[in-house]
């Protein structure tokens, strides 16, 4: 019952949310060419430096790969607005700066930003919750299943699991053939785009690895890509899966709720708030995907409405998300395997 006042609250309180953030919306092309100096420059000259400390200092290359991961999150937030049309003005500029940045990151542009732009449109909805999201049971379908479609479960919901295997697998398997073709409309469409880029991304990493040394352009570049891909992961976790999220069926299904309730403000130190490029300011990204990375802090600022009903986690708070296993559709929150079976346990008694 608090839940629905609380719904209906932010609902009424928000309901003018798109004129709040209509004038962030539009992109700023100086901002846009100084975020992509400041972030291919120095990621460039870490990987250089990567290169030339990997015959005499593996420990010093290792530690510059950590930084240079954010970096590379820090371009793929320019690839990933580039998807949403936010970047720039120029929708042709967008397409040719995403799939440029496709050859850093390794993921296809068109592709998954048709992934992404669907999540946009349907985060929270439990029928496809899967696409371009972290799979979820409910606690019903976990009850459901026989012990080893529950081992099964627990084994994906494994830390080690969700945040290294995954990446690896997403990036490996998941970006070079098309998903999802049962839950999205002309994804069929993107094959050709998608199989297109992915031979572009062969080709320019076969021509560096032959130039540079194949054995250490690849090592280099598969440890900053699974570094980038574990803090892709990650946050995407803390975003959506914190306890007090928003998932229902569509017929029940709000986009408003979806973005206020179903996303986090990720609340981080400056200068990780920076290399994330305003990732973690979520729910107002939610609220409107045409809002540039650059546009996002300056919006929750000075709109601090938009942030008033919105679940806040600091780094130490999300480090306790990593329990949350199941959606408990009944109380409307993440719960542990701990607690499903504390409460089956009750139930039976």
């Amino acid at each position: 019952m608090q839940n629905k006042k609380l719904e209906l609250e932010i609902k009424e309180r928000l309901s003018n949310y798109r004129e709040l953030i209509s004038t962030y919306q539009i992109p700023d092309n100086k901002k846009a060419v100084i975020q992509i100096l400041n972030s291919f420059l120095p990621f460039i000259a870490l990987w250089v430096l990567m290169y030339f400390t990997y015959n005499w200092s593996i420990l010093l290359t290792i530690g510059l790969g950590i930084i240079n991961s954010f970096f590379l999150v820090r371009i793929f937030i320019i690839q990933h607005d580039c998807g949403h049309q936010s970047f720039f003005k120029s929708k042709r500029l967008n397409n040719i700066m995403g799939t440029f940045c496709s050859f850093f990151s390794s993921i296809p542009y068109k592709y998954w930003s048709k992934v992404h732009n669907f999540h946009h449109g349907h985060n929270g909805q439990l029928e496809v919750r899967e696409v371009g999201d972290i799979p979820t049971l409910t606690v019903n379908e976990f009850r459901e299943r026989n012990w080893f479609g529950r081992f099964r479960y627990k084994i994906w919901r494994m830390p080690f699991i969700t945040f290294i295997i995954a990446p690896i697998f997403y990036f490996i398997v998941s970006n070079r053939i098309p998903m999802f073709r049962d839950k999205m409309k002309n994804i069929r469409a993107l094959t050709w785009t998608q199989i297109r880029n992915n031979l572009l991304i062969v080709l320019v990493y076969t021509g560096l690895a032959l130039l540079l040394g194949v054995k250490k352009f690849f090592l280099i570049q598969f440890f900053l890509v699974v570094g980038f891909g574990i803090i892709a992961f990650w946050f995407f976790y803390v975003q959506h899966q914190h306890e007090m999220s928003y998932k229902h069926w569509k017929e029940n299904w709000d986009y408003l709720l979806s973005a206020i309730k179903g996303s986090t403000y990720y609340k981080l130190p400056k200068v990780f708030q920076w290399l994330t490029g305003n990732i973690g300011i979520h729910h107002i990204h939610h609220l409107s995907s045409l809002i540039p990375n650059y546009n996002l802090e300056k919006c929750m600022r000075e709109k601090p409405i938009l942030t008033k009903y919105v679940t806040v986690v600091t780094f130490r708070e999300s480090l306790k998300m990593i329990n949350n296993k199941l959606w408990d559709e009944d109380t409307e929150r993440m719960v542990s395997f701990t607690e499903f079976y504390r409460k089956e346990a009750l139930r039976a008694a």
